[in-house]
């Protein structure tokens, strides 16, 4: 029995992680964690039994104790709370998929504690990968890629050496508007950016396939996750979603994995690595499918992504930057408050205005991350 704790536990991907459980009778969960959802929770509590349970507000946290009086479970809150689910004595693996950098602080004192991290946050290695990849290096950790992408690049790098890897090719979808250019993006409506093509996902990273700006962050990720340079990742814009992503290798091959769009199979396949297990859902059909199309990515029209390239190289503080902009003129756009398009704009003022910190400490990227929301704040 794999004993397993998460980290956002009512989001899309945590949701999918105990459909994983419920489907496999040989994973225990210990750990929840939910912002403010405790409607939810209070569900997955009563399904999974886990020991501690954890919400953001001290108010939820009393809401949710009250309503679970008559179960055995702890209840915690803040960021104490989220510490105290990552590093359970008896857990294996925590699935962070938590959205934002709220995350780095509970992964860093996971990977600590010893546990292999099932990781579907990127904006902990965007922000932080300089710290938490040598840390996990140090500690024996097995970081382990949630994201399609990252999942299928771990998949098609297996049984090869490190140095026989020339080149990552991420693949995209393009989102909702793909082949559109920046004019035909001025009154873009959230319900518009709202209408993945291939994906069910949460509302924020919906919005960032549509600009492209999820691409960008997976670029950072990749650089860390695989040890490689920005330049050896080459997004592909791959429509149909067939090909999750490739490599290749320095003898010009190229591994690919392929499959229908299902959030299930990567998660599946970290919680349960090196093994593989059956998996209940569609398979594709090759005599169905008509073709598989190739795109380069328009990093004019989708100025997210080029600046995910400029803040990759840069390094430093720059990816906090980039990523903390991004955060918070995403959550302007889905209230209104902002225009479609004033999204990349946003980013690019801010990372203009940054002077980049070449090694940042945890609390630096902390700071460098509020004081971008300071700077949006004052202007938009």
């Amino acid at each position: 029995m794999k004993k397993i704790a998460i980290l956002g536990s009512t989001g899309s991907i945590g949701t999918q992680t105990l459909e994983v459980v419920r489907e496999n009778g040989d994973l225990e969960v210990l750990g929840l964690a939910a912002g403010n959802n405790i409607k939810l929770l209070e569900e997955q509590i009563r399904e999974f039994h886990p020991k501690v349970a954890a919400v953001w507000t001290e108010e939820k946290a009393k809401e949710l104790r009250e309503n679970i009086k008559d179960l055995d479970v702890k209840v915690v809150s803040g960021m104490e709370g989220l510490i105290e689910v990552s590093v359970l004595p008896e857990s294996e693996i925590l699935v962070t998929a938590i959205v934002g950098m709220i995350g780095i602080r509970p992964t860093i004192e996971a990977i600590k504690a010893g546990k292999d991290i099932a990781l579907a946050n990127k904006e902990t290695l965007v922000t932080a990968g300089h710290i938490i990849m040598p840390l996990a290096k140090e500690r024996n950790v097995a970081i382990l890629p949630v994201d399609s992408e990252h999942s299928a690049i771990f998949q098609s790098l297996q049984g090869s050496p490190k140095r026989a890897l020339h080149k990552i090719l991420l693949t995209a979808s393009g989102g909702p508007f793909r082949g559109r250019k920046r004019e035909q993006l001025e009154h873009i409506q959230v319900e518009d950016a709202l209408k993945h093509p291939n994906w069910e996902m949460g509302r924020k990273i919906t919005i960032d396939s549509s600009t492209m700006v999820n691409k960008g962050l997976e670029v950072i990720e990749a650089k860390w996750l695989f040890d490689v340079d920005i330049d050896q990742v080459e997004v592909v814009v791959q429509p149909q979603s067939i090909i999750h992503s490739m490599v290749e290798y320095v003898d010009g091959a190229i591994i690919a994995q392929l499959g229908t769009p299902d959030m299930k199979l990567p998660i599946q396949y970290a919680l349960y690595y090196p093994d593989r297990r059956f998996l209940p859902g569609d398979r594709l059909d090759f005599s169905a499918l008509s073709q598989i199309t190739f795109e380069k990515p328009d990093l004019e029209t989708f100025i997210g992504l080029r600046l995910a390239f400029e803040a990759g190289k840069a390094g430093g503080s720059l990816p906090t930057v980039f990523n903390a902009a991004n955060e918070l003129a995403v959550s302007k756009f889905l209230n209104r408050r902002i225009q479609y398009l004033e999204i990349p704009e946003i980013i690019e003022t801010c990372m203009r205005n940054h002077k980049n910190i070449i090694n940042p400490t945890v609390e630096e990227i902390l700071q460098t991350e509020q004081e971008v929301y300071e700077q949006i704040e004052s202007r938009w």
